[in-house]
């Protein structure tokens, strides 16, 4: 199971990269556990300075904007 975190203030962005992430599992059949973040000292700890950001398996991979569909198949992978 990949453990996922999407850090983000509950904006319309952040929810819809959790979304994501949940859709693209399930298409890959792969189990996630998407936690998402709202705490700003909890963003800011794990190095995330634009949001939406993601890490996988405790790894920041991404931060600011919506992800790309393809690279974030390759993450999930």
């Amino acid at each position: 199971m990949k453990d996922v975190k999407v850090y983000g203030p509950g904006c319309a962005r952040c929810e819809k990269t959790a979304d994501m992430v949940r859709a693209t599992a399930a298409k890959l059949g792969v189990a996630v556990s998407v936690e998402k973040v709202t705490d700003a000292r909890s963003i800011a700890m794990a190095g995330v300075m634009s949001t939406p950001g993601i890490s996988v398996d405790g790894k920041l991979v991404h931060a600011g904007g919506l992800p790309d569909a393809g690279t974030l198949e390759g993450w999930l992978s």
